[in-house]
Parts: structure tokens; C-alpha cells; sequence
């Protein structure tokens, strides 16, 4: 049987709730073989949404979010509107950054992500990790991290988006510093890598991270 021709407004849906789910999944801990028997939809089904080939009903993700234990919204980024809206929770994705020793991070959109967590601060964009240096935070190759725009840490040990020497060179490292010494840490979650220690002249913040999620395969 053929399978049904969707609209760019139902393909962009698609692709919102298979991320969403894709990221509550390893929130959780589960596999799709964990969902298909909690939901008691069958694999091909759940296998389906999460790759984008299948719009998940109503019923459906009702199902699926009673199962998991989240509100409908973490599942469907239109739950809260009457009408569909492509937009909600929408977050550019701006290229790479490199958790290793420096990546270009390019400042063009490459496509959108969304952010499942509506009443919480959304991020300002989203970027494509490449390397292994986070690994030691769950931080891996081909991870989409979330990141809120802004020039410094909120906190010492903040994991950041950092730029070093204007050379348009982004990495994502914990950053640290101790009371009294100019000097900042750029700390790598992987010990193949070296801690970058740097005056604050000498890099720059482009950002802070608010969490990451693993893409599925294509």
C-alpha cells in the first residue's frame, strides 16, 4: 500500500514530534522496543513516527505520553494551540561546533530543531556537535546541544559555547575560574584533551548550553 502524500505543514509536524519523542526517549532511558510494548503500538508503528515516514494520531500520542509519563505537549509542539502551528518551539540550527579542539561554528541556518519544554526558557539556537571532548557529560559526536545567546557564564563549572582568539574557532567546554587569578578555564569532559587556560580578552562566550539530544540515524 502506498504510503499516504503529506502536506509541508504535516511533514513539518512530523519531524517536531519525532524529535521531541526521539529526545524524551533517552531523557527516559527507553528504546523504541520499550515504547512499541508500553503503548502496545506495534514496532513498525513507533518506528514510523520516529523517523518521520508516519503523522502520529491523537490517539496515538495520547497513548504514547501516558505511557512515558509527560504531558502531550512534550510529544506534540501544537498540543497547546487550536490550529497548527510549525513554529512553536521552533529552534534554528546554526552548523557545527566542535567539542574537540575548535570547529567553525557557522552562523547559517541549516534547518530547525524543536525544543519540547514549552513553559520553560527556550534557547536561541541549536548546534551540531563534532568530536569527543564532552563525552565525560553525555555530550557526543553528531549531538544537538541547545544554547541560550549570551556573553558569559551564568555560573562557574557552566558548560559554554566559546570562540577563542576571534578566529571564529567554536568549542563547547565547562568553563572555570578561580577568586583572584584573571586567568579562565576551558575544560574538555574527555582526558585526551588539554584545559585550555585563557584571559577572558582572549575568547569569547556566543553562549550557554540548555541541554542536547541524539539525532536518530539517518
Amino acid at each position: 500500500m502506498a504510503r499516504k502524500k503529506y502536506t509541508e505543514v504535516e511533514r513539518d509536524l512530523m519531524k517536531g514530534i519525532a524529535q521531541n519523542l526521539r529526545l524524551v526517549l533517552v531523557r527516559k532511558g527507553l528504546s523504541q522496543k520499550d515504547l512499541a510494548e508500553g503503548t502496545e503500538l506495534s514496532t513498525s508503528v513507533i518506528s514510523d513516527y520516529l523517523n518521520e515516514k508516519t503523522l502520529a494520531t491523537p490517539g496515538s500520542i495520547q497513548r504514547i505520553a501516558d505511557f512515558l509519563k509527560v504531558n502531550k505537549s512534550e510529544i506534540d509542539p501544537t498540543f497547546k494551540s487550536n490550529t497548527i502551528d510549525i513554529n512553536f518551539n521552533k529552534i534554528p540550527l546554526l552548523g557545527t561546533i566542535c567539542a574537540g579542539q575548535g570547529l567553525l561554528a557557522e552562523q547559517n541556518i541549516e534547518d530547525y530543531v524543536y525544543y519540547p519544554f514549552a513553559s520553560q526558557k527556550q534557547p536561541d539556537y541549536a548546534l551540531r556537535v563534532k568530536g569527543d571532548s564532552m563525552i565525560g557529560a553525555g555530550i557526543e559526536n553528531g549531538d544537538i546541544v541547545y544554547i541560550k545567546a549570551t556573553n558569559w557564564a551564568e555560573f562557574n563549572g557552566q558548560i559554554v559555547a566559546a570562540l577563542v582568539n576571534d578566529c571564529e574557532e567554536g568549542m563547547l567546554k565547562r568553563i572555570k575560574w578561580t577568586e583572584g587569578s584573571a586567568a579562565m578555564q576551558l575544560i574538555p569532559e574527555n582526558d585526551k584533551y588539554e584545559t585550555k587556560e585563557l584571559n577572558p580578552g582572549e575568547f569569547t562566550i556566543c553562549g550557554v548550553y540548555m541541554g542536547h539530544f541524539k539525532p536518530a540515524n539517518d
